[in-house]
């Protein structure tokens, strides 16, 4: 056995119960503070060298005081459960079998919280945090705003980083980057009059119907592209219209539109001023509004470029050395699919990566569970690569 693999062997079973721990608590979107004081306490108890609290919330643990920097990030908050009678296990009940541990958020991502925490006691403990500072961080608000914690974290902290590790779920296999993501607002404008004589008006939801012809064809276009493309998704209509009988005087559709490398905001631009070409309508990119469990409001722009780094480069290099290393088998490179908060560390150029214990599929799903070989395994990679890097 590697000294990590033998680390974590001795330690299996704290490493799980945390991380049911960790499921039992219910923390959506602004509401992580419980999450918080877990993780905290955690952080304590293993003796982190210092351990910082943001004005969001973020909780990031410190390990070393070395030159070479590098963070890992998990974020505490869950989606919603709207469905908790039709689970096999209660979705807060951190049911852990022989294979699996149950729960929301068990994929999204608090096992990966678990992971972390102990990966840093562990290198700590194994000398490979000389020369290194090891910035464990459990972030907020993710799933409603990607990137915009990690980004204000970065600032208010003043991390300078030389590298970074998002550790959302991945199949076991290392993500070297994923597509962008942009929201948009698309408004048409109508005139209102009684529903009995609508030919006094102008229908603002008609003149939509044109724009979301437009927007099918703009994503039809965009499967006919070979390899990676972006997709645009029409995600949510409304309109105002002073009663049920009277023609509606504006219409709103959300546009969700996910980028390929290469698709900068002058390109979409384009796009968008296409969509609403000859109609009387606008489009704006969205402001996602919110506020913190700690009451800091939250004002988020919502475009974002895609990222991928370098399969060569030493990021990647270095945990795929660790995962020969302590997994003893060879890594898969891939992609992912969806956003993480890596949009906010490689656009202030820090090298990003990802790995994270989890099937992908299991995101945001009923039944939600996480492998208990797959938590272990990226603890023990996470480890190695402290080593390594």
């Amino acid at each position: 056995m590697t000294a990590v693999q033998r680390m974590c062997a001795e330690h299996k079973d704290e490493i799980l119960q945390f991380a049911s721990d960790l499921v039992k608590i219910r923390a959506e979107t602004g509401a992580e503070q419980d999450a918080a004081i877990a993780v905290k306490a955690k952080m304590e108890e293993l003796g982190f060298d210092r351990i910082l609290t943001t004005k969001l919330g973020d909780i990031v643990g410190v390990m070393g005081n070395g030159p070479t920097k590098i963070l890992f990030d998990s974020h505490m908050d869950a989606v919603v459960v709207n469905d908790a009678d039709e689970w096999e296990f209660p979705p807060f009940g951190g049911v852990m079998d022989d294979t699996y541990i149950h729960g929301r958020g068990s994929v999204d991502m608090r096992c990966s919280i678990a992971c972390t925490v102990y990966a840093a006691y562990f290198a700590k403990q194994l000398g490979y945090t000389d020369g290194k500072t090891v910035y464990v961080s459990a972030s907020v608000m993710e799933e409603d705003f990607d990137a915009y914690a990690i980004r204000k974290e970065i600032e208010e902290l003043q991390l300078d980083l030389d590298y970074a590790v998002i550790c959302e779920p991945s199949n076991d296999q290392i993500a070297l980057g994923h597509r962008g993501r942009a929201m948009f607002e698309i408004v048409t404008h109508g005139i209102s009059c009684h529903g009995s004589a609508p030919e006094n008006g102008k229908n603002a939801v008609y003149e939509m119907r044109k724009v979301i012809e437009r927007v099918e064809a703009l994503n039809d276009e965009f499967y006919k592209i070979e390899g990676e493309h972006g997709s645009v998704v029409l995600s949510k209509i409304e309109c105002e219209a002073v009663s049920l009988n009277a023609v509606p005087a504006s219409c709103r559709i959300y546009l969700d539109r996910r980028l390929a490398k290469g698709e900068t905001f002058e390109v979409v631009k384009k796009e968008m001023d296409k969509l609403v070409e000859g109609l009387d309508a606008q489009w704006n990119v969205y402001i996602a509004k919110g506020t913190s469990y700690t009451g800091q409001p939250v004002d988020m722009y919502t475009f974002m470029e895609a990222w991928e780094t370098d399969v060569n480069d030493p990021l990647p290099q270095a945990l795929a050395k660790s995962y020969r290393e302590n997994l003893e088998k060879e890594p898969v490179f891939f992609k992912w699919n969806f956003s993480t908060n890596g949009f906010a560390t490689t656009e202030k150029g820090i090298p990003t990566i990802g790995l994270g214990p989890g099937e992908m599929q299991y995101c945001h799903m009923r039944d939600e569970r996480v492998k208990k070989e797959s938590l272990l395994n990226c603890c023990k990679a996470y480890t190695g690569l402290i080593a390594n890097i």
